[in-house]
């Protein structure tokens, strides 16, 4: 017997579990996959030799999270790589705009918008602490009211709105489009600037680093150090109705509502089930990972200082994109994101070689090919990268879903992340992680505050169960 079972053991899980063992409880992880990790697994996916990333590749909020900040990531095998330059965004003319961690030279490279990208997120990098717990804080009210207003007056814009109004040039308009479309929203939707304004101010803060060996790291890490206090992990096993835990006074759920109205069965109904059934997912990723005989030949050198590239041009044509994926079709010109680990972690690849991760947005649970897209968008800024693909791995929607099932539709986020899901998330209560079923809780990334490896997720609603 346990004092508490936690379902699912990615990032939210293992948090979960942890914030209870520290807290003095017997904890049990069950987790249907035979590795623990969730969307922060590595597998060789094309040939042997080739490490990639299933799903997280980058880590932003690896070093930000309040909570992942209080683990000893370090002392069982962590170790960040920084690339010279958090991100890069090639455009056609053959150059590329840069993230730089230095905001001055940023700011160098935007051209007559150097000052006002200055303006713009120059203080939120001074308040980067502040706000990183503000907007990760779930559902309590902010411990730094001033800074979280100031950002909330930019942040709650919409990100064409506020690079249009902000920017006169293609290049800051573009670099914000590029972070603000990790919204997998259309970039006319309210509160979409909040994700250009947090991964921007995140990367002068912070960086954008990757974990040596591979995302699996930072999983196995949290696996060690949660068994370190005691817990259990049990794996390849899958959880199929509640009924299985019912001699544990406290489950936690790292699933979404639709597993977890699977799971409760007819012991959940009313409003509070009507309320999970009108959960909204948000689109879902194509994504392809290639095994390559050498770099990418990018156009704009300056790509090859990045480990993130974002491929999509200027901010109409990423626009156009997201609104094409929100209106249920394929854009001829996507919103590519890119991740090139083994440039800068040589052991990603064997010698000489090399790995690239990739992936566009597409329809919720679409069954399109936008393989023919997303590579004509890699050779439109690396000509001769197809000559380099000695194989590659192609996981659509479904493929994603069948590999990680709280990925519905090829969802990543655990719903969508628009204005109303990030306040109301899955519903619209005091205590959103606590179920109509005793001392049964979710702390997936379908509650407060939502997507990102960040944990925050699992750490609050162990919080909550441990109040009561």
């Amino acid at each position: 017997m346990h004092d508490a079972v936690v379902v699912g053991a990615g990032p939210n899980g293992l948090a979960a579990a942890i914030t209870l063992a520290r807290a003095g409880r017997s904890v049990l992880v069950i987790e249907g996959r035979d590795t623990i990790g969730g969307g922060v697994r590595t597998e060789e996916l094309t040939l042997p030799g080739f490490l990639h990333d299933t799903c997280s590749a980058i880590h932003p909020l690896g070093v930000a999270s309040p909570f992942l900040r209080t683990v000893p990531l370090a002392e069982h095998g962590v170790e960040w790589i920084h690339s010279p330059a958090p991100l890069a965004h090639p455009l056609d003319d053959g150059t590329a705009v840069m993230l730089e961690r230095s905001l001055d030279e940023t700011a160098s490279g935007l051209g007559v918008d150097g000052d006002a990208w200055r303006r713009l997120v120059g203080p939120f990098v001074a308040a980067a602490d502040e706000l990183v717990e503000g907007t990760l804080a779930g559902p309590r009210p902010p411990r730094h009211p001033v800074h979280m207003g100031r950002f909330g007056l930019k942040a709650l814009r919409s990100a064409s709105g506020l690079a249009r109004g902000t920017f006169e040039g293609e290049r800051a308009r573009a670099l914000f489009a590029g972070n603000a479309a990790h919204a997998m929203l259309p970039l006319e939707a309210r509160a979409t600037a909040s994700f250009g304004l947090i991964l921007a101010m995140l990367g002068h803060a912070v960086g954008w680093p990757l974990p040596r060996g591979g995302s699996q790291t930072l999983a196995d890490a949290l696996g060690e150090y949660f068994r370190s206090l005691g817990g259990e992990i049990e794996t390849g096993r899958t959880v199929a109705s509640l009924d299985e835990l019912s001699g544990t006074s406290t489950v936690l759920l790292d699933v979404t509502p639709r597993q977890f109205l699977s799971l409760a069965g007819d012991r959940v109904s009313g409003r509070y089930r009507r309320a999970l059934e009108r959960y909204r997912y948000g689109p879902g990723v194509f994504k392809v990972d290639y095994a390559l005989s050498g770099p990418v030949p990018w156009r704009a050198e300056e790509c090859a200082r990045a480990a993130t590239v974002h491929l999509g041009g200027t901010l109409e044509e990423i626009a156009a994109a997201e609104a094409e994926v929100a209106r249920g079709g394929i854009p001829e010109r996507p919103y590519v994101l890119v991740a090139q680990q083994s440039l800068f972690d040589p052991g990603r690849a064997p010698a000489g070689k090399h790995t690239l991760w990739a992936y566009t947005h597409v329809p919720n649970g679409s069954t399109a090919d936008a393989l023919p897209a997303l590579e004509a968008q890699l050779e439109r800024f690396a000509p001769g990268f197809r000559d380099l693909v000695l194989e590659r791995s192609v996981l659509g929607p479904a493929a994603m879903e069948a590999r990680n099932p709280n990925y519905i539709g090829g969802d990543i986020n655990g719903g969508s992340a628009d204005l109303r899901q990030l306040f109301a998330r899955p519903v619209a209560r005091p205590n959103p992680y606590r179920t109509p079923l005793d001392g049964v809780y979710l702390c997936s990334s379908s509650t407060p505050p939502g997507g990102g490896v960040h944990g925050m997720c699992g750490h609050h609603a162990a919080r909550a169960a441990l109040r009561r």
